[in-house]
């Protein structure tokens, strides 16, 4: 299946969570323009991307966020 109309087909979560951590100026500014906690108390790459592999309704916020700026 062709996924040509969706922007984010070929964008690996981890990519897309580097991307806004870099252009929001590390995970505390990332922490103040999506509050969840995995962005805010210890962050790491690691810890975010099993929480966001399993919440959806976060996993959207970030990638509607990094569609919005980042793009």
């Amino acid at each position: 299946m062709e996924q040509k109309n969706n922007p984010l087909h070929g964008k690996r979560l981890d990519d897309i969570i580097e991307a806004l951590v870099l252009y929001y100026g590390g995970w505390e500014g990332l922490g103040r323009e999506i509050n969840i906690k995995c962005f805010n108390e210890n962050p790491s790459l690691k810890s975010s991307l099993k929480f966001l592999r399993k919440t959806d309704w976060a996993r959207k916020k970030v990638e509607e966020l990094y569609l919005k700026k980042i793009k």
